[in-house]
């Protein structure tokens, strides 16, 4: 790829301004949901599809009609306006078209994740206060383990093939909404609901704690279709692709929204699949998608083809795509525009690439004019650096910093900070009185430094980066370092405590398909050349499946908390550097005594 060449900070916001102009018009206190936004494309677009899965092809006049008949259903089983239905479902239409159809009853959706089982499961349940569990026949099981005061006393099963599984007490959902008609409610059942009230509840991942419910407005969701619509420039020849789990923003929200807006279709599959990606992009001629995490990553490692470039798809929207196999995706497959953006589920914020700018997260032309700031991070602390005066400091370009955002008031989309269900959990994301009295800014947890041109660049996660040897290592900075070394296909870096020691020291694990390619010699030579001697990593682990999130997020956590105790390791293979040898022994309690390490003691 050609040298990078900053366009003007007015045509970065003019690109900009083609999300932004189109939520304008958006206010916090009108009277507009997602429900009003189906009945539109029906006027407008009954007969275009809508959602296409598999064999099956769903027009916007057929959505809403499903959508009407769970609206009644739910209604005649006794839910009223303002109760909570959760949903545990696996990707299929039946997932959009029930909290679609919920919302037109005003009852809002607490999208659960599909991986959660007993305590937290049951911690889900009571976040939310769900009247009523609606659950896939194919994921009845976890509900069914649950005892009868961890889970609602209304259950409804759907099955996919349409029989009746309710034979365990639950009442039978294909059954109800078939019962009932398939007409617009009453609108008034939805008068006084506005932009800001919530659509449903997107549970965070967990990974260091039980996960939280974030309330997610009508007004988030018809913001993120309208911003990233303009944004890709999408319209009426376009159609968008959906492999994510439909329980997470990504997939639940960013991919249908956009598809709302326009009145164009979205193709869903059950789940990715690196065999079946272009293959559904040449049968349904799909020209955008979005993506997350480690799953570019995987599309890289298919063995390359004379005609990798005969495709329609166009332009790639998402979040966690690392330089490196960034630039080797668009010059091996010719993807004209990739849009990298920077935010969270709850965040009250965003950052945006819309200059194809490789490695960043996203331009803030005016920063001054934004809500955000940079507050430079003491890495020796861990915590916000100040002055003498204890009071913080915000970061200079290349400085490493937190990224904060400041709770807006007023009648904006922008600054709107939704919360959790969980008072507690939504103010322990803010500081308050952080540069006067009364003002609230919005936690992000993510490292990150800009660069003169007011470019960003994702750093690591606040606890992901740590110290050794009196030095600052930054997780994702070693990765894609070590990621230039052939044979692993995920790499993943994370610190592990190690007794009568400071700090943390340096540990990756890396995914082979057979453990015995990996060549300890060579990796211990090649972490030496390109890695500062303070984060070649001691620790190598050898994992035949990467530990990833269902969103194709890279688990430390875990890792971290099994170090490298070859008992935790389960078939994974473990290994330690050995500096005179210059390579890395497996590790057993002789090698790490005669290294002088002590035997890992457990959780950090």
């Amino acid at each position: 790829m050609s040298e990078f060449v900053a366009p003007p900070r007015e045509e970065t916001m003019r690109r900009l301004m083609q999300g932004y102009e189109r939520v304008a018009p958006f206010a916090r206190d009108k009277s507009y949901t997602v429900a009003d936004r189906l009945e539109e494309r029906v006027a407008d677009s009954a007969d275009e599809n809508f959602i296409l899965f598999e064999d099956e092809a769903i027009t916007y006049r057929e959505a809403n009609a499903r959508a009407n008949r769970i609206a009644h259903a739910a209604t005649q089983a006794g839910l009223k306006r303002g109760d909570v239905v959760a949903l545990m479902m696996l990707n299929r239409p039946e997932f959009v078209l029930t909290w679609l159809g919920l919302a037109k009853a005003g009852i809002v959706t607490a999208l659960l994740n599909t991986s959660a089982t007993g305590p937290v499961l049951a911690h889900a349940l009571r976040q939310v206060k769900a009247k009523a569990v609606l659950v896939g026949s194919e994921l009845a099981e976890p509900i069914a383990d649950l005892s009868e005061e961890e889970r609602p006393a209304l259950i409804f099963e759907q099955s996919e093939t349409g029989e009746d599984r309710s034979d365990n007490g639950w009442r039978d959902w294909n059954a109800a909404v078939e019962a009932v008609d398939d007409k617009d409610p009453d609108p008034a059942v939805r008068d006084g609901i506005v932009m800001s009230d919530p659509l449903y509840y997107i549970f965070t991942s967990g990974t260091t704690g039980l996960p939280k419910a974030a309330r997610m407005s009508h007004m988030r969701f018809l913001n993120a279709g309208e911003m990233m619509a303009g944004l890709m420039g999408f319209g009426k020849e376009d159609t968008f692709y959906c492999f994510l789990p439909l329980y997470h923003g990504a997939g639940g929200m960013v991919v249908p929204s956009v598809a709302l807006a326009e009145g164009r279709p979205f193709v869903l599959r059950r789940k990715f699949s690196r065999s079946g990606f272009w293959e559904d992009v040449k049968r349904h001629n799909i020209t955008a998608t979005y993506y997350i995490g480690e799953v570019i990553r995987y599309l890289l490692a298919t063995p390359p083809a004379p005609n990798d470039r005969d495709h329609s798809l166009r332009v790639m929207c998402g979040a966690g795509l690392k330089s490196e196999v960034w630039t080797a995706f668009v010059e091996r497959f010719g993807i004209e525009k990739i849009i990298e953006g920077l935010g969270s589920t709850e965040a009250n914020y965003g950052i945006t690439n819309v200059d194809n700018r490789v490695g960043s997260v996203g331009r803030l032309p005016y920063p001054e004019a934004t809500n955000i700031r940079i507050l430079k991070w003491d890495m020796e602390a861990d915590d916000h650096a100040r002055d003498a005066d204890g009071n913080v400091i915000e970061a200079k370009p290349y400085e490493v910093g937190e990224l904060v955002a400041e709770v807006l008031g007023g009648n904006g989309v922008g600054g709107f900070f939704e919360g959790y269900t969980s008072e507690e959990a939504t103010e322990a994301k803010l500081i308050r009185d952080l540069f006067k009295p009364g003002d609230a800014w919005f936690r992000s947890g993510d490292l990150v430094r800009f660069d003169e041109e007011d470019y960003f660049f994702f750093v690591d996660r606040v606890g992901d980066t740590f110290r050794w040897k009196s030095e600052n290592v930054a997780t994702l900075e070693v990765e894609t370092v070590l990621s230039d070394f052939p044979g692993p296909s995920i790499v993943n870096v994370y610190g592990v405590k190690v007794p009568q020691t400071e700090g943390r020291a340096g540990m990756v694990s890396l995914t082979y398909a057979d453990a015995t390619d990996f060549d300890p010699e060579a990796f211990y030579r090649f972490a030496e050349e390109h890695l500062a001697h303070y984060a070649v990593p001691v620790f190598v682990r050898i994992s035949a499946a990467p530990e990833m999130t269902t969103t194709f997020k890279l688990r430390k956590v875990e890792l971290q908390r099994e170090g490298y105790d070859p008992a935790q390791a389960g078939d994974d293979v473990l290994f330690v550097a050995d500096p005179e040898a210059r390579t890395y022994q497996p590790v057993t309690s002789e090698t790490l005594e005669r290294l002088g390490i002590s035997p890992f003691e457990g959780a950090q």
